[in-house]
């Protein structure tokens, strides 16, 4: 991961120093590092004052820095339109990886292209929820946002039935929504979808599955610190595990009535989380693959989430401005850094599953290129940020 931190950093001049660097001189003069730049690298034996003085008084930018000051340049906009070029072009998965890049489409006006290609999924004879999993649930999504910009009922009723899930046959409330596999992840795959169901159709008991759902996973998973583990196998706070509950509740609440005898508790637990998870990102606004270890690798996909829900919790009035604002614009700098030419990304987390150990989750792939789930949630983040709503 070395060489990747150093073109993400974007130094002038790489200095190595003692006998030999392994090839990594030449492999940073001569690559594109990280899909970011070339940098040029000099291997030096020892740190003395004549070897010091004669470096080169002016050195030119190199090509890493010169990359990652146009990429920081992007308005939040132009990141959006980007991405949409290569995130959000089809609905052949009804899941919520292509459903958070559809739904920034929508955001960006795109709503026509949306409807097209989610034509197929209101066929009477195709039914949406064959085999449905935890996924399928946050692919309805795409519904709820259609029904409410184009009024088409028939988006709401297929919201409605992936709702109807937390139901039993005989209309009593089950103690959560089907399909959590014990995972914090459920936060975000059902419970904004259930608080979606409520809107569309005025039934309040939409609103108490929510609230009863976010309960059953809190319990589950949260730990004393206000942090989430993933699962109850371990403790281990992984990166998306955390960013999954923190998008999960912002999205819930952005819907939810605050005559609800739940909003209050819900609220709360929003900022506890949001403070919680405030104390590890890092100085280059980012948090890491396993939140509260600093040896793990910085993530994308992660800190466009959690970004993404302090930046909601601004907007709205449940976040303090003053104390969470410049973590939003520390994570917008990340991100946008991390995302370069034709939707190429760096270091989003593979998809994972729930793990055994810490060191299981340590070792999940730090992913290179065109991630499409990375691409829709710094997609997602940007069209927040510019006000896309």
């Amino acid at each position: 991961m070395l060489w990747r931190w150093i073109a993400l950093q974007a130094p002038d001049l790489v200095l190595i120093v003692g006998p030999g660097d392994s090839g990594l001189a030449s492999a940073l003069s001569q690559n594109t590092v990280a899909g970011v730049g070339r940098i040029p690298a000099r291997v030096i034996i020892s740190v003395r004052p004549e070897t010091i003085l004669s470096l080169p008084r002016q050195i030119p930018m190199s090509e890493a820095h010169s990359e990652i000051i146009r990429r920081r340049s992007r308005s939040p906009r132009q990141l959006a339109e980007e991405l949409g070029q290569y995130f959000g072009r089809d609905f052949n998965q009804l899941t919520y990886i292509p459903g958070m890049a559809l739904i920034a489409q929508m955001r960006l006006g795109h709503v026509s292209d949306v409807e097209k290609l989610a034509a197929r999924y209101l066929d009477p004879s195709v039914n949406p929820l064959n085999r449905a999993n935890s996924l399928t649930l946050a692919g309805h999504m795409v519904f709820a946002e259609l029904a409410e910009r184009t009024g088409n009922k028939s988006y709401t009723e297929l919201v409605r039935k992936a709702a109807d899930l937390g139901f039993a046959k005989s209309g009593e409330m089950l103690e959560s929504m089907p399909f959590h596999d014990e995972m914090s992840d459920s936060v975000f795959m059902a419970t904004p979808l259930v608080a979606k169901a409520g809107k569309l159709t005025g039934e309040r008991k939409y609103f108490d599955l929510a609230a009863r759902h976010f309960v059953f996973m809190e319990k589950l998973d949260q730990r004393p610190d206000g942090l989430y583990r993933h699962s109850p196998l371990t403790d281990a706070a992984w990166g998306r595990g955390n960013a999954f509950p923190a998008l999960g509740l912002a999205l819930t609440l952005t819907d939810f009535p605050k005559d609800h005898p739940a909003y209050p508790r819900m609220i709360a637990e929003f900022q506890q989380l949001m403070f919680a998870l405030a104390r590890f990102q890092d100085e280059d606004g980012m948090w890491h693959e396993v939140i509260d270890q600093p040896g793990a690798y910085a993530e994308t996909s992660a800190t466009a989430m959690i970004g993404l829900a302090m930046a909601r919790g601004i907007r709205l009035g449940w976040l303090d401005a003053a104390a969470y604002q410049s973590r939003v614009n520390l994570a917008w700098s990340g991100v946008v850094a991390r995302v370069g030419k034709e939707g190429q990304l760096v270091d989003v987390c593979e998809s994972t599953n729930k793990q055994n150990t810490l060191e299981d989750y340590l070792n999940r792939a730090a992913l290179l290129g065109p991630d499409p789930r990375g691409g829709a949630m710094a997609m997602l983040f940007a069209t927040e940020l510019a006000g896309l709503q």
